[in-house]
C-alpha cells in the first residue's frame, strides 16, 4: 500500500491591514521629488533636452530641485515598511509571486518603450544595443555590467537585493516580531562590518549605503504594529543616525562656482529626517485622516511614472521647449503631466491586466505527480 500522506497544516491567515492611503500619497511625492531632480536639478542629458543648463532656466528653484534625488532614500524607507507589512504571514511562493507580478509587467513595457523611442532617428539620445536591451529585461543589468535602458533601474537592483534578504531571513522561516528585530539588528551589524572590511562582495549583498533606509522602514512597520515597542524605536533611531550619514557622504560636496548646485549637509539631513518623520506619522496613525480615494490612484501611478519619467521626459521637454517654444516652467509642468498620463495608461492597460495573471500563474502550486 502507498504510504498515507499526512496533510500539511494550513498557513496562518494573514491579518487584514487597513490600507494606508497616506503612504500612497507619500510614494507619489517621492517620485515627483526624483522627477524634479531629473528635469531641473542637474546637468547632463537633460541640459541637451532643454538646450541650456537648468540652472539658467530655473535660477530660483534649481538649488531646491537638486535635493530631489533624496526621494530615492524616502522610497527605500517606504519600501521597508511595505515589504514587511506585505510579507508578514505570507508563504514564500506567495511573496515571490506578489513582488514579481508587481515589478515586471510595467518594467518590461517601459524597457521596450524607451528602447523604441530612443531608436527613432529624430531622437538624439543614444540607445543601447539589442543584446543589452534583452539583458535589461532580466533586471540583472547592473551586476552584469550591461548598459542600462532605464537610468532609474539601479534602485530596482537595490530593491531586489532587499527582497531576497527579507525573503530568506523572514518570509521563509515565518515572520514574527522577534525574528524581524534580529534581522534588523543582524543586518545593521553585518553592513557595518562589511563597510569596515571593504570587501566588494559583502558590499553588493549587504548594501551599506542603502540598508539603513530599508531597515528603518521595517522598524517603522513594527512601530505601526505596536507604538510602545522600544526595540522598534531603537531600530528606527539607529537607522536614521546612520542613514543621514551615508546620504551626506554620498551627496554633499564643497560649494564651488563650477558645480551645478550645492547641497548643504544640513539640507540633506533635513530631507532625510522629514522622510523618516513622514513615514513615522503614517505608522502612528497621525495621518489616518488622509483617506481620500484618489491617493490610491496616486500610489498606483507611482511605479510606472518612476520607470518612464526620466528618459521619455527628456524627449517631451525637447519637443515642448525647443520645438514649440513653451517657457521652461510651463514645459516642466506639462512634462510631469504627460508622464503621469503615460503612467495612468501603463497602469490601466498593462498592470491591471497582466499583474493579476502573472501573480496567479506564479502563486499556483505545482501539481503533485
Amino acid at each position: 500500500m502507498p504510504p498515507v500522506e499526512t496533510p500539511r497544516p494550513a498557513p496562518p491567515a494573514r491579518p487584514r491591514e487597513t490600507r494606508l492611503r497616506a503612504l500612497d500619497g507619500l510614494r507619489l511625492v517621492a517620485a515627483l521629488m526624483v522627477a524634479a531632480y531629473h528635469y531641473g536639478g542637474r546637468d547632463g542629458d537633460v541640459a541637451k533636452a532643454w538646450g541650456s543648463s537648468p540652472r539658467h532656466l530655473f535660477p530660483a528653484l534649481h538649488q531646491y530641485f537638486a535635493y530631489g534625488c533624496l526621494g530615492v532614500q524616502v522610497f527605500f524607507v517606504i519600501s521597508g515598511f511595505v515589504i514587511c507589512m506585505s510579507g508578514w504571514g505570507r508563504p514564500l511562493r506567495s511573496f515571490f509571486a506578489s513582488r514579481a507580478s508587481r515589478l515586471l509587467p510595467a518594467y518590461w513595457v517601459a524597457i521596450v518603450l524607451v528602447t523604441g523611442v530612443f531608436a527613432l532617428p529624430m531622437v538624439a539620445y543614444k540607445t543601447v544595443s539589442p543584446s543589452d536591451a534583452l539583458v535589461n529585461l532580466t533586471m540583472l543589468q547592473m551586476p552584469l555590467g550591461v548598459d542600462r535602458v532605464l537610468g532609474v533601474c539601479w534602485t530596482l537592483w537595490a530593491e531586489i537585493r532587499f527582497y531576497a534578504l527579507f525573503a530568506l531571513c523572514i518570509v521563509l522561516p515565518g515572520a514574527n516580531r522577534r525574528r524581524v528585530i534580529l534581522f534588523c539588528a543582524g543586518w545593521t551589524l553585518a553592513y557595518a562590518i562589511a563597510q569596515g572590511a571593504k570587501q566588494p562582495l559583502l558590499d553588493i549583498v549587504l548594501m551599506p549605503e542603502y540598508a539603513p533606509f530599508f531597515i528603518g522602514g521595517v522598524g517603522l512597520y513594527l512601530v505601526h504594529r505596536d507604538r510602545r515597542d522600544i526595540h522598534a524605536w531603537g531600530i528606527v533611531a539607529v537607522s536614521w543616525l546612520i542613514g543621514q550619514h551615508y546620504a551626506v557622504q554620498q551627496l554633499w560636496h564643497a560649494p564651488t562656482v563650477h558645480a551645478f548646485s550645492h547641497r548643504s549637509a544640513s539640507g540633506i539631513m533635513l530631507v532625510v529626517t522629514l522622510g523618516f518623520l513622514a513615514v513615522a506619522a503614517i505608522a502612528l496613525g497621525w495621518l489616518s485622516w488622509a483617506n481620500w480615494r484618489w491617493l490610491t490612484v496616486a500610489g498606483a501611478l507611482t511605479y510606472p511614472f518612476y520607470l518612464v519619467h526620466e528618459h521619455l521626459g527628456w524627449v517631451v521637454i525637447h519637443a515642448l521647449h525647443r520645438g514649440l517654444g513653451i517657457p521652461s516652467y510651463g514645459t516642466f509642468l506639462l512634462t510631469v503631466t504627460v508622464m503621469l498620463l503615460l503612467a495612468w495608461l501603463l497602469n490601466r492597460y498593462v498592470e491591471q491586466r497582466l499583474t493579476p495573471m502573472l501573480r496567479t500563474a506564479l502563486a499556483r502550486p505545482r501539481p503533485r505527480l
